[in-house]
């Protein structure tokens, strides 16, 4: 077996590798008893739309018991459900339905830091004797301020003094969720327990929150000053990130997921030294996301020299992901917006994602071209929108109901959600494109078939036909079969010369199967994908 067989052999027995993993954000996609906030029961009852979508993986941000101050990424029990998502009960039919369905489940996994209302950490605060001490960062003040100069990603010093003990404990996001310290070997044995309950349930792996954070430099020195607007933005983050030991932490969970068959990994790194999370590829993290795509502006150049610069960088075994939306970030139609010619960038973008070699992750929504919402001040509920209005809004515009159809409540809720509508849910939703067969939503649905049926789109290698200006074009192929994709990025029409003789087997813009050689002409925006004859 050459090394291309023994390639697609381990693609086609790895899922993770040519499926396309789609993410949920629980809170708002569907909510099935009515109290304006989404639950399993809710999800369960989209199944079919997910399976008839064609996606191969959900990942369900933290759905475990919670307070809440960040919306379940401040665990307080890693081994049950929160009520407001419904109980384990539901979430084991959940599960077992989606495997019926041929689909797999991803929880995310938060384990670099705790809610402080865990037990883990209200026995770590009763006292400096307590055998759960040394389970977080605690230290003594430095000439009576904090220990370090670190801060908060969410705003404010990184550290928070408890009176009961005489002593700060670090936290790098809120201090509701205080880090936990890996540096001991009883917190990495307890969190692996953590994951062994999901993996014996069924569950097929894990999207892993902040990755790159779990170990601290000894010491914990203070970082270096640079300019920027926030106090995290002026620093250089060189000792609570990326540091050395956190690899083997990897590799050694690698080996946890390994013992259980056909379970992976994703992990949310930072972009410098996100790479290394692979080990050799094979020996860490199964995937590792790349989020350059969706930092950069509507420039094909810049599209390109991200994938170029990310699979000349990949060790030879690992395999790439890409992501164009997700629960962080601003939505995909929003970033991309060009007026009239907004719904064509995004079957653009959605050609992109689906068509790169790499493992695509979907965010919901997506495919029916949701907007950004628009959340009045005194709605906002993210932490940071809270803090840094209005400079900073906060993440509730991309969390916003999923828009199933034009009743009242979108079809998410029959009361009031939990964030407001985006008002163009009345034309703007699952219902109204799915009976329509140019719409962004069936167009999304053949993409993804056509993938499917495609080798060369599911592990063949990528080849960029030079670097664009105004077209992206690139070939997946295999031994047998090439696949050319053509993304024009430019509100004009454009033409390229290609080799051979190519039959469309997808475009954009609806134009019908035809074959051609010698040159490709494009219309405005237009997405195609054609096949060698």
């Amino acid at each position: 077996m050459n090394n291309l067989q023994s390639e697609i052999h381990n693609l086609k027995s790895e899922w993770w590798r040519n499926g396309i993993i789609y993410q949920i954000y629980p809170r708002s996609f569907a909510d099935s008893n009515g109290d304006g906030v989404g639950d399993l029961p809710g999800i369960l009852s989209r199944l079919d739309y997910l399976q008839w979508l064609g996606v191969d993986a959900i990942w369900l941000s933290p759905i475990y018991p919670s307070p809440m101050a960040d919306f379940g990424y401040d665990v307080s029990n890693y081994h049950d459900i929160d009520p407001v998502f419904g109980r384990l009960a539901d979430f084991d039919r959940l599960l077992s339905e989606a495997h019926a369905r041929g689909i797999r489940v991803v929880l995310d996994m938060v384990m670099n830091h705790t809610s402080d209302q865990h037990p883990w950490f209200l026995e770590s605060r009763s006292s400096r004797d307590n055998p759960k001490r040394d389970w977080y960062i605690w230290r003594d003040p430095r000439q009576g301020r904090e220990p370090n100069n670190w801060e908060s990603i969410f705003g404010g010093k990184a550290w928070t003094w408890d009176e009961r003990t005489g002593q700060y404990y670090l936290h790098l996001f809120l201090a509701e969720q205080p880090d936990l310290n890996w540096r001991n070997p009883q917190v990495k044995e307890a969190m692996f327990n953590e994951c062994r309950f999901w993996l014996e349930r069924g569950v097929d792996g894990f999207r892993l929150d902040v990755a790159h954070m779990f170990v601290k430099a000894e010491g914990l020195p203070d970082n270096p000053p640079k300019l920027g607007l926030t106090g995290y933005g002026r620093q250089h983050h060189l000792y609570e990130i990326n540091q050395p030991e956190t690899h083997a932490i990897w590799k050694e969970f690698r080996k946890l997921l390994d013992s259980y068959p056909e379970r992976m990994a994703v992990g949310e790194v930072a972009p410098q030294g996100a790479v290394g999370y692979y080990g050799n590829g094979r020996d860490e993290l199964h995937l590792v996301f790349n989020f350059g795509l969706l930092r950069q502006g509507w420039d094909a150049r810049r599209f390109y020299d991200v994938v170029a610069d990310w699979e000349a960088r990949l060790p030879e075994q690992a395999w790439p992901c890409w992501v164009l939306g997700n629960h962080d970030v601003r939505r995909l139609a929003s970033r991309y917006v060009a007026g009239p010619f907004t719904e064509a960038r995004t079957r653009v973008a959605a050609t992109m994602l689906l068509t790169l070699r790499g493992t695509p992750f979907m965010y919901y929504g997506d495919e029916i071209g949701m907007r950004e919402g628009d959340i009045p001040r005194a709605e906002i509920q993210d932490p940071p929108g809270r803090r840094y209005w209005p400079f900073y809004k906060g993440r509730d515009g991309c969390r916003t109901p999923m828009q199933w159809d034009a009743t009242p409540g979108a079809g998410f809720s029959t009361s009031q959600p939990w964030l407001r509508l985006n008002p163009d849910y009345v034309q703007r939703n699952v219902q109204a494109q799915r009976a329509d067969p140019d719409s962004l939503l069936n167009f999304y649905r053949r993409l993804i078939e056509l993938r499917r049926k495609s080798p060369a789109l599911l592990y063949g290698n990528y080849h960029a036909l030079g670097r664009p200006v105004d077209v992206w074009a690139y070939e997946r192929a295999t031994p047998r079969r090439r696949m050319l994709v053509a993304l024009n990025f430019f509100s004009r029409p454009a033409q390229i010369p290609v080799e051979g003789k190519w039959r469309i087997c997808l475009s954009s813009v609806g134009r019908a199967e035809e074959t051609m050689a010698g040159k490709l002409a494009l219309a405005p925006n237009e997405a195609v994908i054609l096949e060698s004859v």
